[in-house]
């Protein structure tokens, strides 16, 4: 399949009655112009975001004046005078009696149904049990669980009183936990004792038990029995049951529009895994605006995305509740028992907007998979995909094996802001390996090298103008020295995202190329180098290393101690180590010794230009070899580049 073939256009039914159409036919737009619509959404900011409020009923007082109080970068000030909590602006809309709020699955058949009714119960319930461990606005209550109902419910009792949520998926070993929850020092943490994957139980007690010693700022710990019902007594903790035992009101403490409601976690390319924060306010209009306009989804529609609880498509997941949708939470493998586990799930589900990763899509239509030949997918309205860039093959797959009248929505965005850059529309057709459109109020653009813009050719993903979810900053950066070095050196006032993108000039799509920095992406899931980096270097036959992703692996370059070897059962034990202390996503494909790696004369680790070179960029394009310490180290990495192009096997 080209790029650009044209694969699906939208019905004039589906087009005319999307909230899109509403929206934009409100603010005296034309809805068959999505570009001008964009360009009206980006030129007057204020204008455009009280719009969203007022179209899509955000609970929560306004304040007076304008809704971009300043545009500074960083440093914009949104919605000065308002207040409102995320929690109400779920829980206090109308709701269909009878209508699911939240459906948790597991891969093992377990499943659970709330109605709304129930799900304010429990989390009036649960917040009530936080109060009683001392638990109030501002502290942060932090939890490693599965994508089940009692993440959902334990962060919605969080933001209703003003506490600050910070989630873990239970597979990241304790390094991984520690490094992030250690920088929030939170009050309460919620955990599972184990979980379930690929078919099997996996206990974490000898985790949790970690995380008491290393957080001593744990007032409680909560643990959520998965394999055993006494866990909670055997750690000398709260049970969930305990938790929620006791009857209460809803009550919800309304917030500043930039109030801290929850902390995600860069990828760590740098350090630490960053903790960045978002704000009550701009993650609800953010998610309101993607999720209603873009997604057009709404109060008939059941929504899936496979993620986990450490991924901010979980939290979009949750926001789906904001525009009225019934969510479904799965837990598990996506390929147990086999590649068409989630395709049976949405019939059974009757998912209407199925989203995963364009790594998950892949696989599929690699192993000559035909899901509607699996599973009654005809409820489908759209399949959305993120995580990485979909091929036109990919595309084309979506829509003759999957259903030949859904919305592609692919989309790219960040842990960074929460929300998409770049995405879909019901307003326009859909093309091979294109994202639809930039998504209104975000001025996208694509620098060249000198920091101009540049159509229809590939340069930096740059954001020019505030969008209401940046992050309000770092924890503990109190400057926002960490925050600023982040996104705005490279472009004072401008913030640089770290991919590679094309913006169209017929049709104002979005390709996305791939990542201009260190950052990897192994399943959809974007991992920091720095993270590799202390596990692999702690080994005692460990000098140095290097890790990058190229065509779908993990390759791992690492300098040996003069006397040992890599083979076989230090392979094994790197693996391990990388997969217990952070998570299996981290395992390598391939290890590969090398004799030395590629510095800069300041002693900076080259992860970019090595894959560059891996992927078949000349070296002279790659890096500027005058500016390395050891230019000859290079010659490992071009002599491989070669034999990666024929073999795709692990080492």
């Amino acid at each position: 399949m080209r790029e650009g073939e044209l694969l699906w256009t939208p019905s004039d039914d589906r087009a005319g009655e999307s909230a899109m159409a509403r929206f934009l036919s409100a603010h005296g737009q034309d809805p068959g112009d999505p570009q001008a619509a964009w360009r009206w959404s980006v030129a007057d900011l204020s204008t455009f975001w009280d719009g969203v409020w007022q179209f899509c009923g955000v609970i929560g007082e306004r304040g007076d004046g304008p809704a971009l109080a300043s545009r500074a970068l960083p440093g914009a000030r949104w919605y000065p005078g308002a207040r409102l909590n995320y929690a109400e602006n779920v829980l206090a809309r109308d709701w269909p009696d009878g209508k699911p709020a939240l459906v948790a699955l597991r891969e093992d058949g377990r499943r659970v149904s709330l109605g709304m009714g129930e799900l304010r119960e429990a989390v009036a319930r649960a917040a009530a049990g936080l109060r009683r461990l001392g638990v109030g606005a501002g502290d942060r209550v932090a939890a490693v669980l599965p994508n089940a109902e009692h993440a959902v419910i334990g962060f919605l009792a969080a933001a209703s009183i003003g506490a600050i949520w910070s989630s873990c998926s239970p597979d990241f070993g304790p390094t991984g936990i520690l490094d992030r929850f250690q920088q929030i020092e939170p009050k309460v943490l919620i955990a599972v004792d184990g979980y379930r994957y690929n078919g099997r139980g996996f206990d974490i007690r000898d985790t949790l038990a970690q995380l008491q010693e290393g957080l001593p700022s744990l007032a409680a710990m909560v643990v959520v029995p998965y394999l055993d019902e006494g866990a909670a007594a055997l750690l000398g903790t709260v049970g969930w049951d305990e938790l929620v035992a006791e009857p209460a009101e809803l009550a919800y403490q309304r917030m500043p529009f930039d109030a801290p409601l929850w902390i995600l976690y860069s990828s760590g390319t740098t350090g630490r895994p960053k903790p960045i924060v978002h704000g009550h306010g701009g993650i609800v209009l953010e998610h309101l605006k993607q999720l209603m306009l873009h997604t057009d989804l709404g109060p008939d529609d059941t929504f899936f995305w496979f993620t986990t609880t450490g991924w901010m498509m979980w939290n979009l997941l949750v926001g789906a509740l904001l525009v009225g949708s019934t969510i479904v939470a799965y837990e598990g493998s996506p390929v147990f028992p086999d590649l068409g586990a989630l395709w049976r799930m949405a019939e059974q589900a009757e998912v209407t907007v199925f989203g995963t990763s364009a790594p998950f899509i892949g696989s599929c239509m690699n192993a000559g998979l035909v899901p509607r030949e699996l599973a009654d997918l005809s409820r489908l309205r759209t399949v959305g995909s993120t995580g990485a860039p979909l091929s036109p093959d990919g595309f084309a797959w979506v829509y003759e094996s999957v259903n030949p009248d859904v919305l592609l929505a692919s989309i790219s965005g960040g842990t960074d802001v929460c929300t998409g850059f770049a995405g879909a529309t019901p307003l326009a057709p859909v093309y091979a390996g294109e994202i639809q459109t930039r998504m209104l109020g975000c001025a996208l653009a694509a620098y060249d090298g000198e920091g101009r813009e540049v159509i229809d050719e590939v340069g930096e993903l740059v954001v020019t103008a505030p969008m209401p979810s940046m992050p309000i900053g770092f924890w503990g950066d109190p400057d926002g020295q960490a925050y600023r070095a982040a996104y705005f050196e490279a472009y004072p006032g401008v913030w640089r995202h770290g991919d590679w993108c094309r913006i169209t000039g017929a049709r104002g799509s979005v390709i996305i190329t791939g990542r201009s920095d260190a950052t990897l992406n192994r399943g959809g899931v974007r991992l920091g180098t720095a993270e590799f980096y202390r596990v692999v270097n702690a080994l005692p036959e460990i000098v140095d290393s290097l890790v990058v992703d190229v065509a779908d692996q993990l390759l791992l370059f690492v300098v040996l101690a003069d006397d040992a070897t890599l083979d076989d059962e230090l392979r094994a034990r790197i693996r391990t180590a990388l997969r217990t202390q952070l998570s299996p996503r981290h395992a390598p494909d391939r290890i590969d010794a090398v004799g030395d790696l590629p510095r800069t004369l300041n002693g900076k680790n080259l992860e970019v230009p090595v894959k560059r070179i891996l992927l078949g960029q000349p070296v002279g394009q790659a890096v500027a070899t005058a500016a390395l310490a050891n230019p000859e180290s290079l010659d490992v990495f071009i002599a491989l580049k070669a034999e990666l192009a024929g073999s795709a096997e692990p080492g």
